[in-house]
């Protein structure tokens, strides 16, 4: 038992002191490896929130196309530059044709000379038709207090027989 005694006096709390820098090691460790997978955890849902957001902005400028497409000789992809110039507000580059779910889309006419352009190209191609070509611009905000904006532009060649309206 004396043996033990002299072992302790020797030993001068060297063990407590090993343990505590082992106890801050881990702890640093612990806290590096939390705080980094939080930042993990908001990149991800970043990425989820502009998933989405470009998922309904697809789907969106779809319907838009659609019913556009739907109305038939009446749609506004036939309007003429000067049309589309005289409907268009002067603040905005382009006409509002359809805004829905906080979703605005804009027309522009690419037909900026007096003659409507050539087609592209097509396997039946049909001699002495031209296109009127459109941009329809679609633009969705997204985010936390909708700080981010993505937009997608879609060109549209509207078949037209000739300068006139269309088919």
């Amino acid at each position: 038992m004396a043996h033990l005694m002299k072992t302790q006096i020797k030993q001068q709390g060297v063990v407590l002191i090993t343990a505590l820098i082992m106890v801050i090691a881990v702890t640093g460790i612990a806290v590096t490896l939390m705080s980094s997978s939080s930042i993990d955890i908001k990149i991800t849902n970043a990425a989820q929130e502009r998933e989405v957001a470009e998922n309904e902005l697809i789907g969106e400028v779809l319907r838009v196309i659609a019913e556009e497409a739907n109305k038939g000789a009446a749609n506004q992809f036939f309007l003429s530059p000067e049309e589309v110039t005289k409907i268009a507000d002067e603040s905005t580059d382009g006409m509002l044709i359809a805004e829905h779910n906080g979703m605005p889309s804009k027309m522009i006419n690419l037909n900026k000379g007096a003659l409507n352009l050539e087609c592209p190209r097509c396997y039946s191609c049909t001699k002495g038709v031209a296109c009127n070509m459109m941009q329809v611009s679609t633009t969705i905000e997204y985010g936390s207090k909708s700080k981010h904006q993505l937009t997608i532009v879609t060109g549209i060649a509207q078949q037209m027989a000739s300068t006139g309206k269309g088919i």
